[in-house]
């Protein structure tokens, strides 16, 4: 079955037929390569037609993952840009998140709920007895992993910086309600669907806690665009922001205190890659979605 799922892309992209997930693969560096081999191939096709599928209601999105005393840049952005998407389509989206990400998402018009780092598992029980959620998405948010801890990618805990936002997720799928995970390492919430495979082929300690959609990508917002995009593939509406809207977010959440994932600094850019890979990947996402 993997050995056909390969041979299926490979001979798409000979034929020039380039994917909305082969666009947010770009660069990888982290084995999210290796990973799409065990999934299907539009996935992130897959996750917005679910989502569209959904009775209109609160979609409860949570991001901010802790680094170095702030929250990365990573997440925020495919936050927004999601949760305008789903606000397109009748939805209300929720951004449940922590201190570290205070003031990102007021700034552009959009619901908070902020936990504490040492919130108790019943709280987040409430949550979900007070928004009613029809959906929840997870958008780079550390997950506990296999051996009960929150680690960073260099496997260095950061359990006393992280709401534990997963047991919205855990206790979401013992209700029934349908969750999404958007991931680019391994130990991201929803990563958990994937945790033999990255436990084998990418030598990580990875996230135990599963999700029923899965989107990966090389950075975690890119594949919340790709899920935007499809939606705007979809439904014929514009949700794809403007690159120079995506810079001013940006700039926006550093001046707030936000870092680069990987260089741990202050700048416009996100794990690592420029601004003008973020415009790569978003025009050529702007292209496959054309309305």
């Amino acid at each position: 079955m993997l050995k056909r799922k390969e041979e299926k892309r490979m001979e798409a992209a000979l034929a020039g037929q380039e994917t909305i997930e082969d666009v947010v693969l770009r660069h990888s560096r982290r084995g999210m390569t290796v990973l799409r081999g065990h999934m299907e191939a539009d996935y992130c096709q897959k996750a917005a037609r679910q989502l569209l599928a959904l009775p209109r209601g609160t979609i409860l999105l949570t991001t901010g993952f802790y680094v170095a005393g702030h929250a990365e840049t990573d997440g925020p952005l495919g936050t927004v840009v999601l949760a305008r998407a789903l606000e397109s389509q009748g939805f209300r989206p929720v951004i449940v998140t922590d201190q570290f990400c205070r003031g990102f998402f007021e700034s552009v018009h959009l619901d908070v709920c902020y936990m504490d780092v040492d919130a108790y598992e019943d709280e987040y029980e409430e949550v979900l007895d007070v928004y009613e959620p029809v959906a929840l998405i997870s958008i780079e948010r550390c997950g506990r992993n296999t051996e009960d801890d929150y680690a960073n990618m260099r496997g260095v805990s950061i359990r006393e910086h992280t709401a534990q936002m997963d047991w919205l997720f855990i206790k979401a799928r013992k209700r029934g309600i349908p969750t999404f995970g958007v991931g680019d390492g391994g130990n991201e919430i929803g990563m958990g669907n994937l945790r033999d495979v990255i436990a084998e082929e990418l030598e990580l300690v990875p996230c135990r806690v599963r999700v029923d959609t899965l989107v990966i990508a090389t950075v975690s917002n890119w594949g919340a665009y790709a899920v935007a995009a499809y939606i705007q593939k979809l439904t014929g509406i514009r949700v794809l922001p403007k690159f120079s809207e995506l810079k001013e977010y940006l700039a926006r959440i550093v001046d707030m205190g936000s870092v680069d994932g990987v260089t741990k600094e202050h700048t416009l850019s996100v794990d690592g890659f420029s601004l003008e890979v973020e415009r790569e990947i978003l025009d050529g996402l702007k292209k496959l979605a054309a309305v």
